[in-house]
């Protein structure tokens, strides 16, 4: 553990086999949209990232990902936990972001803004992860699509009216459109591009 700005800003307990196993949730979360996972040991995060954003970011980012932080993440004891940990760039441009981190979904900007990827390259595009209050099944909000087998029904706390429209209109915009990690606690669930979302 590592004191940075007064702040103790712990890693993964065990960086490989822990990165191992939060590398796994993450892709069951993308496998399976809306389905909850958890994520077990995840790190003594500085606030107020959440433990499992927390793990997922010090998985996912390094010295080729730039990374967008929203205001709420955007203090300099969290920008010296993640340079110290991932060697992450930090950008200011969204659409520059490799993986942008939101942590007031009320205020965050439209999803447009961030890179959609190309034509030729779409799996260049952001990837977003929220914090939101409480994820929680079976719930209002239906998902359809590929890796579901028929519908998976998912409640989110946290994210206003709009962000709901902007994610059928990413959705509506595949094979390009930027895919959503939701992040509560020690629970993470996926929304990617390809998956279809209906609120009842």
């Amino acid at each position: 553990m590592t004191a940075l700005g007064g702040v103790s800003a712990a890693g993964l307990v065990d960086p490989v086999g822990g990165s191992q196993a939060v590398f796994r949730a993450a892709l069951a979360a993308l496998a399976h949209p809306g389905r909850i996972v958890t994520v077990t040991e995840p790190p003594a995060s500085p606030p107020p990232l959440s433990p499992v954003m927390a793990a997922l970011i010090l998985t996912l980012a390094d010295h080729e990902t730039p990374v967008w932080l929203d205001a709420a993440l955007s203090g300099e004891e969290l920008r010296s936990y993640l340079r110290f940990h991932c060697g992450c760039p930090l950008t200011d441009r969204p659409t520059d972001a490799v993986f942008a981190l939101i942590g007031d979904p009320q205020a965050a900007p439209d999803l447009g803004v961030f890179n959609l990827g190309s034509d030729q390259y779409p799996d260049r595009s952001t990837t977003i992860l929220v914090e939101v209050e409480t994820l929680s099944a079976p719930g209002t909000r239906r998902l359809t699509g590929p890796g579901l087998k028929t519908e998976r029904r998912l409640d989110i706390i946290g994210p206003p009216p709009r962000f709901w429209r902007e994610l059928q209109a990413n959705h509506a915009a595949f094979p390009l459109g930027v895919d959503v990690f939701f992040c509560c606690s020690d629970k993470l669930a996926a929304l990617p591009r390809s998956t279809k979302l209906e609120n009842d």
